[in-house]
């Protein structure tokens, strides 16, 4: 059987240890299964397309398929047009990646998420320099409420306000960053479910909860155990992949006052260094697998 070949595309700028190890996992799991991942960084393959009037890819050898590990849609957009299969799609990540544009693009879809509030576009230098719009915000979602970035990794970027005053502090920190306000779901507080999906498939869920803080990040202090989800949440998960054309993600889920699920965040390229920790689920064996099963079933 011939080796395939592939790539890896990751971001040049990212140097933690912890997405090394993350990429030399899935790099070692395509290996398991007869494929060579290389890795390709947006700061290598972004000099080598010449854009006019078709797309240049000046590189030698072209893969059957990309994994693409990195938030550059400007190069994910650029490759398809290459006619290369990205996994994640860049639109896919695209959505992901904006979390307003999350609920924008699931709204009136069945999915229950949290009561939701687009905060209003605005500019360098300016920032919110007219709050005159918190009023309906206020009315709408009662205190206290999360706000949170539109763009961020971690929980690092999402606040808990119980007043007019925290509000006007965190919207002063936030500057002209895109955000958004949700009502707090309390019945969650400090908690929250994890399921890895790759396709329809549920390969992993861990509990993440955290007594000191209403984010239950690990990263944030959060402690994590491993977790069989429901019938109602796996559905719940599947029905977002489908709607997203998501070929892999990391699912977080809440538990809204009448224990139901309630869709929290959508992550197109979830950590699963942690799932597998919690877990022994390594997740890289069953992205890479179905990476190679999609792209051979849509080759010409």
């Amino acid at each position: 059987m011939n080796e395939i070949y592939a790539w890896l595309v990751v971001n040049g700028f990212i140097c933690s240890e912890k997405f090394r190890q993350l990429f030399q996992w899935l790099v070692k799991a395509a290996a398991k299964q007869n494929c060579r991942l290389e890795i390709m960084t947006n700061t290598q393959l972004l000099p080598e397309l010449v854009l006019g009037p078709e797309v240049k890819l000046r590189t030698t050898r072209r893969p059957r398929f990309v994994l693409f590990w990195d938030k550059d849609v400007r190069l994910a957009r650029i490759l398809e047009s290459c006619g290369l299969r990205l996994f994640n799609r860049a639109e896919s990540i695209s959505i992901c990646d904006d979390k307003a544009r999350t609920f924008i693009e699931l709204q009136g879809s069945g999915i229950r998420m949290p009561e939701t509030v687009v905060a209003p576009k605005t500019f360098r230098p300016e920032g919110f320099a007219d709050l005159g719009f918190l009023k309906k915000v206020e009315e709408g979602l009662g205190y206290p409420f999360v706000v949170k970035e539109c763009y961020g990794s971690f929980g690092q970027q999402v606040y808990l306000v119980y007043n007019r005053q925290q509000t006007e502090e965190c919207l002063l920190r936030i500057q002209n960053r895109p955000c958004l306000f949700q009502k707090y779901i309390r019945a969650s507080a400090g908690s929250d479910v994890r399921i890895q999906m790759v396709g329809d498939k549920a390969v992993a869920a861990m509990h993440r909860y955290n007594e000191k803080d209403f984010r239950a990040n690990i990263t944030n202090g959060g402690s994590m155990k491993r977790y069989e989800p429901d019938a109602e949440q796996t559905e719940l998960s599947r029905k977002v992949m489908r709607l997203l054309r998501l070929d892999f993600a990391g699912i977080d889920l809440l538990s809204g006052e009448d224990g139901g699920p309630v869709l929290c965040e959508v992550n197109s390229n979830a950590h699963f260094i942690n799932m597998y920790q919690c877990t022994g689920i390594n997740a890289a064996d069953d992205i890479i697998r179905y990476c190679i099963q999609e792209s051979a079933e849509e080759q010409p």
